[in-house]
């Protein structure tokens, strides 16, 4: 198959596309390599995929509708996994409009070039954090979610919304995938186990926000694009029991689905911490700092539907991921 796959330079999309190239699929790659973080690594992450024949470098914004337009007319993927976005929670107190402009602007590009070009099914990047104030567990893609505390998770619930319509209207098969804490080699350096071992190594203190008592669902990158891979293969279809009298959140009579990929084995962020420590030999220094403004204390994927309708689990222990990491690091950065 053709494959466009937005924010190919990205952490996970540069891996996924590394995926499909190596199965035999031609790959579409948009990124515009903005720099949010740290360029170099993102083309360090392009180069993998730059080797193959069929790898297609396209340097684009989302929001560039013109533009992304040309794009759908003159590739014609089949398929569509739109990965890029403005991330970080943090990130969306100080700088909103960037997650405007990505995360809706770019994703109704997304959705626009899908409708006019036949696209037979667009997979698209959610995130654990639309669960938001929720704080039943393990969180269930068939609860509410109406409460999102970051404009970044209140971008990634309006995407979901927004491919719903698309499904509705045009009958566009979409498929949304809430991914919890994505770590592993080729990681985005904002996040905290990049960051940890940057300071670790350096000697500086660490800073470990709600005092360590967060628990999270580190979901280890080979397994969030074996989730991924599995999920595009698999067109959606409309949920025939689905009723207005009783909406389930997951489903639709349009062809819809919503899924979780989580290492449904959450971990508190002290041990994620000790597991560290072990894997550089160095113990950290710690700065104990209250809970962040739009961060949640806990996350918890049910991956039920995961795991009925495509058979797979994620299954990397935090141990062996963590360690995967450590090896990389070193050998990226030789030190």
């Amino acid at each position: 198959m053709k494959i466009l796959v937005t924010g190919a330079a990205g952490f996970i999309g540069s891996t996924l596309s590394l995926r499909l190239l190596e199965r035999g699929d031609e790959v579409v790659g948009i990124d515009n390599l903005n720099d949010y973080y740290d360029v170099k690594l993102k083309q360090a992450r392009l180069a993998r995929t730059s080797n193959y024949d069929g790898f297609t470098d396209v340097r684009i914004n989302l929001e560039d509708r013109d533009g992304m337009a040309q794009v759908f007319r003159q590739h014609r993927p089949h398929r569509v996994v739109n990965l890029a976005a403005q991330a970080g929670v943090r990130y969306s107190l100080e700088n909103p409009h960037a997650y405007v402009d990505t995360n809706l602007v770019g994703f109704t590009n997304v959705l626009e070039g899908c409708r006019h070009n036949g696209v037979e099914h667009l997979v698209y990047a959610s995130s654990s954090s639309v669960y938001g104030a929720n704080t039943n567990m393990p969180f269930s893609v068939h609860d509410n979610v109406d409460h999102p505390v970051s404009l970044y998770a209140a971008s990634k619930k309006a995407n979901e919304l927004m491919a719903h319509t698309y499904s509705h209207l045009y009958r566009l098969p979409t498929t949304g995938l809430r991914f919890f804490t994505v770590y592993g080699p080729w990681g985005r350096p904002d996040m905290a186990l990049f960051l940890f071992t940057r300071n670790i190594l350096a000697g500086e203190p660490i800073d470990v926000f709600n005092y360590g008592k967060h628990r999270r669902d580190f979901t280890y990158i080979e397994d969030i694009v074996e989730g991924v891979i599995r999920v595009l293969d698999r067109i959606p279809e409309p949920n025939p029991e689905w009723s207005g009298d009783a909406p389930d959140s997951a489903t639709s009579t349009a062809p819809y689905r919503l899924y979780n990929i989580g290492n449904n084995q959450p971990t508190d962020l002290m041990r994620y911490i000790e597991v560290l420590e072990e894997c550089l030999g160095k113990q950290a220094e710690k700065n104990l700092l209250p809970l962040q403004p739009g961060d949640v204390p806990d996350t918890y994927a049910d991956v039920a539907d995961l795991v009925a309708d495509m058979g797979y689990k994620p299954q990397t222990s935090v141990e062996q991921g963590v360690a995967n990491f450590v090896a990389w690091y070193h050998d990226y950065f030789g030190q």
